[in-house]
């Protein structure tokens, strides 16, 4: 019996869970699972609880959850020893001047350098950070987000290139790479949110290094959902792809729009079906 809590792909029988934690029917459900199919947006409990009662789950956010946000994905980049910008992280604001021993050290990550909360996908809470005061801005934001609960913060080497980021996306075994490339009005960021268009033929040479790159990365991680972003430096002349995040939401313009990313990804899903 295949299981599916996603509200997009029918199987022999479907629950829906959002909006609410799974209860001992789920559990009864999973345990009588072959394959459990989870939504993008499932909760950890969800996720777990699937994980802990099924052998078959797809995707696998085993990832996503041991390594948690922003700061997360940074360690295991560093962990598994990939090519990435050199980047410190700090869980709060005490870590960071506990880290440093004094309230500013550019000598660490020289300025300009890229500031990123813990938390936001697609390009949110990514900021480019070229002075002192601010710097002393966006530590200031941090300490104030602190008192609400949102904490963790990096700080990452900024990369000089052309205003464009690659985004490889892997759909179970499935990858699609296409270039966001920023309007030269804004200097910073490539985001489809604020402007950014897409390409899908330029530099097919870099794109396939990427898509190498993240083939390697999900048969490491077992991550099997995802889009992946890559930038590439305009002065170390190599051209190897550098990886920068991991998005477990990612926009689907770049896919095709909404419908032809349902279709595939029904498809990758009966395809990993097929090959349980």
């Amino acid at each position: 019996m295949i299981l599916s809590f996603h509200p997009c792909f029918q199987a022999d029988k479907n629950i829906t869970c959002a909006g609410r934690s799974p209860d001992k029917e789920d559990l009864a459900a999973i345990k009588n699972a072959e394959a459990v199919i989870l939504p993008q947006g499932c909760y950890e409990s969800l996720y777990i609880m699937a994980r802990e009662n099924c052998s078959n789950v797809f995707p696998d956010y085993d990832m996503r959850f041991k390594y948690k946000g922003k700061t997360g994905q940074a360690e295991l980049f560093k962990e598994l020893g990939v090519i990435h910008p050199n980047t410190l992280t700090f869980k709060n604001i005490e870590t960071y001047y506990n880290h440093l021993n004094k309230k500013h050290d550019s000598s660490v990550i020289e300025f300009p350098f890229v500031f990123k909360f813990d938390w936001g996908d697609e390009g949110t809470n990514v900021f480019l950070i070229k002075t002192i005061e601010a710097f002393d801005e966006i530590l200031n934001k941090a300490s104030r987000y602190e008192k609400t609960g949102q904490k963790g913060f990096l700080i990452q080497e900024y990369i000089p290139g052309p205003n464009r980021t690659l985004r490889v996306v892997v759909i179970n075994k499935r990858f699609i790479s296409y270039w966001r490339v920023q309007d030269e009005s804004k200097p910073f960021g490539a985001n489809i949110s604020t402007g950014a268009y897409i390409d899908r033929e330029s530099d097919l040479d870099l794109q396939e290094q990427a898509v190498l790159s993240a083939e390697n990365f999900s048969k490491k991680t077992g991550i099997n959902l995802a889009g992946f972003d890559f930038i590439f430096s305009s002065e170390d002349g190599k051209n190897d792809p550098l990886f920068l995040e991991i998005n477990y939401f990612f926009g689907r313009l770049g896919l095709g729009g909404s419908e032809e990313y349902y279709d595939m990804l029904t498809g990758e899903i009966k395809n990993w079906i097929n090959n349980l």
